[in-house]
């Protein structure tokens, strides 16, 4: 019979083998992290996590005193999100070790990005880590884990070709509203929310100069601000039934438990447009907008999962940059782990003599 087996493990979902319908269930509010930080940091054998949740993964990086303790996370982030343990276990992913080291440097870098080279993810990471921090579920090990991967991406980003290009979401939907209506000079947008991705979608649209931007959200203040950025107007969530007929762009990026327009809502409003086009950028985890828009004549439904099949069908040309960053990701993940493993075990045995130690004498 073999004893406990301490690592480092990442167990998580992203948009590599978990489709949005499904991300959107299982993704973890900003609100709600804390909650979930003490539900998994109270867990038995489990020493120190960080927990990174965006549009496209949700992973928790743990340090475990037994690889078991796997188990009870998937348990209990289950029961945290009301969502089948079995169902899950379909579509998560574990890497311990190594594996794990090389994956969180290539996922802060960009390489592992559902659109490949965005630099987004790295501020996310590190926003990941400093909550971490917060919460004080951080110790020497994640600490040095994350510390180095903030230097690895920071070298791959500046000595590879994989960031050149307009490679993030923005510009991919900027892109394909100019395929779809021609010249979006002529076209009025409605900016559902404040989120950081839908602010710089608004910003790639007035750049390609969008007749007209407006900015809905629940605080008319922020609202405002987004607005005076992108030289539009601004409003309030509750006028968009009021607005909707009149803009031929709208992109959604509200943090809504449900979506913001269904189909019901659109039938007048395309009869007031005479079936002039309609497209909806969901940019919304969960998604602001219902799927079955996209059944309504002239009306386009584009969600995160959509944009990057676009940006994926201009990365052949840069496989060859893709796979030098990861190998850099190796490299450096292998280096670390030689210095973290030792450690790692020598934190095991401590806390497995103190542990000894506390055990009531038996006469």
């Amino acid at each position: 019979m073999t004893g406990p087996r301490p690592g480092i493990v990442v167990i998580g979902v992203s948009h590599h083998s978990t489709p949005v319908s499904i991300r959107e269930r299982i993704s973890v509010t900003a609100d709600r992290l804390p909650r979930l930080y003490k539900e998994l940091h109270a867990i038995d054998g489990l020493g120190e996590v960080v927990i990174l949740s965006t549009c496209n993964r949700l992973e928790i990086y743990a340090v475990l005193d037994d690889i078991a303790v796997e188990s009870t996370i998937d348990e209990r982030l289950c029961a945290f999100q009301d969502f089948p343990v079995e169902e899950f276990l379909h579509h998560r992913y574990v890497l311990r070790n190594g594996e794990m080291l090389s994956h969180l440097f290539a996922v802060a870098s960009g390489v592992d990005s559902q659109i490949v080279g965005e630099a987004e993810i790295l501020g996310q990471v590190k926003a990941a880590y400093a909550t971490a921090v917060e919460q004080r579920t951080v110790g020497a090990i994640l600490n040095r884990t994350f510390q180095k991967c903030f230097q690895a991406a920071k070298f791959i980003r500046s000595n590879t070709s994989i960031g050149e290009g307009r490679i993030n979401v923005a510009t991919v939907a900027a892109d394909l509203a100019e395929k779809i209506f021609g010249d979006i000079q002529a076209c009025r947008v409605l900016v559902l929310g404040t989120g950081e991705v839908g602010e710089k979608t608004a910003k790639a649209l007035a750049s390609r100069g969008a007749r007209e931007i407006t900015v809905l959200s629940r605080s008319e203040e922020r609202a405002r601000e987004l607005a005076e950025v992108v030289g539009g107007s601004s409003g309030l969530l509750g006028d968009l039934d009021a607005l909707m007929p009149r803009h031929d762009i709208v992109v959604g990026s509200t943090s809504a438990s449900e979506p913001v327009v269904v189909r019901e809502m659109l039938d007048p409003i395309m009869r007031q447009r005479r079936l002039r086009p309609l497209f909806f950028i969901d940019l919304g985890m969960p998604r602001n907008f219902s799927p079955d828009l996209a059944q309504l004549d002239s009306v386009f439904v584009y969600d995160l999962d959509d944009l990057a099949r676009i940006a994926d069908e201009n990365l052949a040309a840069r496989r060859a940059a893709v796979e030098h960053c990861r190998e850099i990701a190796r490299q450096r993940a292998e280096r670390l782990w030689q210095n973290i493993e030792p450690r790692l075990f020598r934190r095991f045995e401590t806390l497995k003599a103190e542990r000894l130690n506390t055990r009531p004498q038996t006469t």
